[in-house]
C-alpha cells in the first residue's frame, strides 16, 4: 500500500493512496461534505441504496475473479426494505470484495477505488463530484510531470556523468569538507555515515538543529544530493565488501560527494531541468 496523497475538493483534505497501481479515495473524507460528525452514517446510507449495490457489484464482477455473486444476489435483494444495512466491513467480508478497503486506527477509515469513490460523489453531490474529479486529475498530471522530469534528469545525467571523475573541484563546494573529529568518530549507522559523508551532520543533529521541520534532512535534499546519495550508497557496499574500516569509508565517500556534486551543480545539462 502506498503512501497517502492528499488532494482538496471544497475546502475538504482528502486522502488517496496507491495500491498494486489502483488508486483509491478516502470515502469518509468525502463524507464530510455532509456531515463531518457521521461519516460511518453517510457512507452507510448510500451503501444500502440499491444503485450503490449494483454499481460496487458490476465493478467487482468486471475486476475480481474471487468475488461472491451469491452473497451479492442477496444483498441486492434486500436492497430499498426498510430494516436493510450494510457496511462497507460487511461487504467485503461476505462478498470478498476488492474495490473497498476498510482500515482501523489513526490514519484508517473507509476507501474505495476511484471508480467506486466516484459514484459515491455522485450521490454526495454533482458539483462535488465535478470538483473531485478535477483535482485528482490534477494530482495525476502532477505525478506524470515528476515522472517525466526524473527520466529527462536521468538521460540528461548519462550525458554528464563522465565529467564526475575528472572536473576540478572547486572553491565554496556542497558538500564541504569533513573534519577530522568527524573522521576519527565511529558511526554505528551506516545511514548517518552517508549523511555525514554528503550533508555534513548526523539525522540527530539535524533534527536537533530543526525541530520545526516534519521528516528527515533527505527529505529536504535537492535533485543532485539524491542522485549522489544513491550513487553513494552503492560505492559504500563495495567497499564494505572491500573490508574498508568505517572511518576510511567516510573520507572516501566524502570525497566522491564533493567531486560528484561539484560535476552536477556545474553541469550545463542539469540546469535546463531547472
Amino acid at each position: 500500500m502506498g503512501k497517502a496523497k492528499k488532494i482538496i475538493v471544497e475546502k475538504l483534505e482528502i486522502s488517496v493512496f496507491s495500491k498494486e497501481e489502483a488508486e483509491y479515495i478516502s470515502l469518509t473524507d468525502m463524507a464530510r461534505y455532509r456531515d463531518a460528525e457521521r461519516t460511518n452514517y453517510i457512507i452507510q446510507n448510500w451503501m444500502r441504496t440499491r444503485n450503490a449495490i449494483e454499481f460496487c457489484g458490476l465493478w467487482e464482477q468486471m475486476n475480481n475473479s474471487g468475488f461472491k455473486s451469491i452473497e451479492f444476489d442477496a444483498f441486492k435483494n434486500e436492497a430499498g426494505l426498510n430494516s436493510f444495512a450494510l457496511t462497507p466491513q460487511r461487504w467485503i467480508e461476505a462478498t470478498n470484495a476488492i474495490g473497498l478497503i476498510s482500515k482501523s486506527g489513526r490514519y484508517g477509515g473507509t476507501f474505495a477505488h476511484k471508480d467506486i469513490a466516484f459514484e459515491f460523489a455522485t450521490w454526495l453531490s454533482t458539483p462535488f463530484k465535478f470538483y473531485l474529479i478535477k483535482e485528482f486529475q490534477r494530482l495525476k498530471d502532477d505525478e506524470n510531470d515528476r515522472l517525466k522530469l526524473e527520466w529527462n534528469f536521468q538521460r540528461a545525467l548519462a550525458k554528464v556523468n563522465y565529467h564526475i571523475h575528472t572536473d576540478a573541484i572547486k572553491e565554496n563546494l556542497i558538500p564541504a569538507e569533513i573534519s577530522k573529529k568527524q573522521i576519527s568518530f565511529v558511526y554505528a549507522n551506516e545511514a548517518d555515515l552517508l549523511n555525514v559523508a554528503l550533508f555534513g551532520t548526523t539525522a540527530l543533529e539535524w533534527r536537533n538543529a530543526n525541530q520545526d521541520k516534519e521528516g528527515n534532512m533527505r527529505d529536504y535534499a535537492n535533485i543532485e544530493q539524491l542522485v549522489v546519495l544513491s550513487n553513494m550508497e552503492s560505492i559504500n557496499a563495495v567497499f564494505i565488501r572491500q573490508g574498508l574500516s568505517q572511518s576510511e569509508r567516510l573520507v572516501q565517500l566524502n570525497k566522491i560527494a564533493i567531486t560528484q556534486m561539484t560535476s552536477l551543480m556545474n553541469s550545463s545539462q542539469v540546469k535546463k531541468l531547472k
